[in-house]
């Protein structure tokens, strides 16, 4: 077990930390890092970019978590350590190393775990956090939301121990990844969607 949990934590990790975000923009001599908010995620790539590259940001920062846990489950067929690799996917994506651990904020990659993990309410959490963004046009509000949801949902369509133990973490992790935008939603400086900086 220890073995099979350390080469699925550094396995998701790995995978995790792939900066698509960055690799995408750079290629332009664009470096997100210190454009727009900064941050290393679809939001911001669609901010100094176009639709196309963050839509297709979105699905490569979603399927690196969905790839973590689909190889962790091929190799062990143990959901916890499953889980584990999920969550381990999301830090890399949040922690990169090698963008001297300043990554995204997590919500892709966090759904492309638990699309896999807990389909339904990810499905519920999906459609919350698209509500959300069509009524404020606040993305960070949309994901604070979709994941403060997440663990309720999972615990409503049944979901095993480990996962809605995982949804927790993935919650606390992302959460307090938007607590500066969270501050700006409270004093009104937020950006909204499409608000060029």
């Amino acid at each position: 077990m220890p073995a099979d949990l350390l080469i699925v934590l550094a396995m998701g990790f790995l995978l995790g930390s792939i900066p698509f975000p960055y690799l995408l923009t750079r290629r332009w001599g664009v470096d997100l890092r210190v454009v727009g908010s900064g941050n290393v995620g679809a939001t911001n790539v669609l901010r100094v970019s176009s639709p196309m590259t963050a839509a297709t940001v979105l699905a490569l920062d979603a399927s690196k978590g969905t790839l973590a846990v689909w190889l962790a489950d091929a190799l062990t067929r143990q959901q916890p350590l499953v889980v584990c690799a999920g969550l381990a996917a999301i830090a890399g994506h949040v922690y990169p190393p090698w963008l001297g651990f300043r990554g995204g904020k997590g919500m892709a990659t966090s759904a492309g775990v638990f699309a896999v993990l807990a389909p339904a309410a990810t499905a519920c959490a999906t459609l919350l956090f698209l509500t959300l963004i069509l009524l404020t046009r606040f993305v960070s509000l949309g994901s604070v939301g979709a994941l403060l949801a997440l663990p309720p949902l999972t615990a409503w369509f049944g979901a095993s121990r480990a996962v809605l133990v995982g949804a927790c973490l993935a919650t606390a992790l992302v959460v307090f990844r938007h607590r500066g935008n969270l501050q700006r939603l409270w004093t009104r400086t937020e950006r909204r969607l499409g608000q060029r900086p």
